[in-house]
């Protein structure tokens, strides 16, 4: 039996569009050479006691309040008892232009927005925020590993409108979990830094109301607020 033929429309979801900006109205830290007294760090315990040694003086940049690049920050800074300032940029473009400038010494994003800055050597991840190491920097501790306790991880998904068809969610979501299952197009998404993962439209949808009470607590302790 040939599935209904229906006009509808596909939206690609992110952790900060469903989850932590709306609350406001895995990532990894990259520091490059300094332009002020701080010197570069080769691992996480060093950069924290450069931190630690200089409160208030290293910039933090992130893609904007409510990011996943600045609520990651925010929950290492807490957890790490250091004083970082943040520096919003608006897009993750112009942030890698002054880290690698030097204008600001740190940030948390993606593997995938620097994947090719680190192979080519031109900033050193000095972990990542994943609960564990992740494949195609397996050389690459976790925060974890240091600040027990301490995991935060972004994620793509794919949504559509709350009106949509029943049938058509479940049309979209076995294509979508056949394709992640797919081994050559499994193996794209690891060599750019992603894990992915098949589940449900309901998982999905637990998924996404607990990551959003989780962040929720971050920004409202840290009172972060939209610009």
């Amino acid at each position: 039996m040939k599935p209904p033929r229906r006009n509808f429309l596909q939206l690609a979801a992110c952790a900060a569009a469903l989850s932590a900006k709306p609350k406001i109205a895995r990532a990894q830290i990259y520091p490059t050479r300094p332009v002020r007294i701080i010197a570069a760090a080769k691992n996480v315990p060093e950069f924290i006691a450069n931190a630690k040694a200089n409160p208030g003086k290293i910039n933090m940049a992130t893609v904007g309040p409510g990011s996943p690049s600045q609520l990651f920050g925010v929950l290492f800074k807490v957890m790490a008892g250091v004083d970082l300032v943040t520096v919003n940029y608006r897009g993750i473009g112009p942030a890698l232009v002054d880290l690698l400038s030097g204008r600001v010494e740190v940030i948390f994003t993606s593997i995938a927005s620097t994947i090719d800055l680190i192979r080519s050597g031109k900033v050193r991840p000095l972990a990542v925020t994943t609960a564990k190491r992740m494949g195609v920097l397996p050389d690459v501790p976790t925060i974890g590993e240091f600040i027990p306790g301490y995991e935060a991880a972004g994620w793509v998904g794919l949504g559509a409108p709350a009106n949509t068809a029943p049938e058509i969610i479940a049309i979209l979501n076995e294509q979508v979990n056949a394709a992640v299952a797919d081994p050559t197009f499994k193996a794209l998404l690891v060599d750019l830094g992603e894990e992915p993962f098949a589940n449900s439209s309901a998982d999905f949808g637990n998924f996404v109301a607990e990551y959003t009470e989780t962040w929720a607590k971050v920004i409202r302790a840290a009172n972060i607020k939209a610009e």
